[in-house]
């Protein structure tokens, strides 16, 4: 068993962190790479890139929003329970240089994504400018995190209730404007990174986004995680979760995450049912 050794309930309760015991994997993760979890013998496999590696305490993070069956059952592991199987590190590392001056876009739980990737941007000499978004003040997670290991951090939420009222396309607008990035990572829901991908296009800003596509089996065999980029097909498990974001069908991607959203509701309500009737 792979134990949670710390958890915290983030965003109006429906995202949570577990820290968790694997020592092995948290000595090879590096930025950008992902684990698949499995919480019990008939539990669905679920990729997850993680958001912190602790090599010391042999630790790994992750930060997930319960919105299916097997998400809300991750959401109810508690401190000293855990994970039947995490398998990794898996996927790419991201490239590191200094480019110079980068901009980091998080949108939801895509922030605890970007978490590593521009802590080591920093580290490698950048200039980091950091755009986070959400909903609302409540639903902004890693908000002091993020803030340690940037240059500058702009907050952005729908309702105005932290930060400036408006979306993170908004701010990079404005920065695009002002003064040239050497590289924009953005991560987060689909229609936002299709946004900012969008924009930069128009500026020749070099774009990272990170694809999280339906995955099964995390070697590349089952076909499942496919995504259109650049007009060919890749597996975003073995050769991403990161791509180029002025190469990536985005709309190819969002019709691929509903395939099984009905199938995903009824298995999430039959889940509800099962916790209710255990009460």
């Amino acid at each position: 068993m792979f134990e949670i050794v710390h958890k915290e309930t983030m965003s109006a309760g429906n995202v949570f962190l577990h820290e968790i015991k694997a020592p092995k994997i948290a000595a090879k993760a590096k930025p950008g790479q992902f684990v698949i979890l499995k919480a019990n013998e008939t539990g669905e496999r679920i990729p997850l890139t993680m958001a912190d590696v602790d090599p010391e305490k042999g630790t790994i993070t992750i930060v997930f929003m319960a919105i299916g069956k097997s998400t809300a059952l991750f959401g109810t592991l508690e401190k000293g329970q855990g994970y039947q199987d995490v398998i990794g590190p898996l996927g790419q590392e991201t490239h590191l240089e200094n480019f110079g001056k980068a901009v980091c876009i998080g949108g939801g739980t895509g922030t605890a994504v970007l978490h590593p990737i521009a802590r080591a941007l920093k580290n490698e000499g950048n200039h980091v400018t950091t755009i986070l978004g959400a909903r609302s003040e409540s639903h902004m997670i890693l908000k002091d995190r993020m803030d340690k290991i940037s240059d500058s951090l702009i907050i952005c939420t729908d309702d105005g209730s932290a930060g400036r009222k408006g979306f993170v396309t908004d701010a990079l607008k404005e920065i695009l404007e002002t003064e040239k990035p050497d590289i924009v990572v953005a991560i987060g829901p689909v229609p936002m990174m299709k946004a900012a991908s969008d924009m930069t296009r128009q500026y020749g800003i070099k774009t990272i986004v990170s694809l999280n596509p339906i995955m099964i089996d995390g070697t590349g065999m089952c076909g499942g995680c496919r995504v259109t980029v650049g007009g060919k097909t890749r597996f975003a498990c073995v050769e991403g979760p990161e791509f180029d974001g002025h190469e990536v069908d985005f709309d190819d991607l969002a019709k691929r995450l509903r395939a099984y959203g009905k199938e995903e509701k009824e298995a999430l309500e039959k889940h509800k049912c099962n916790l209710d009737a255990a009460v």
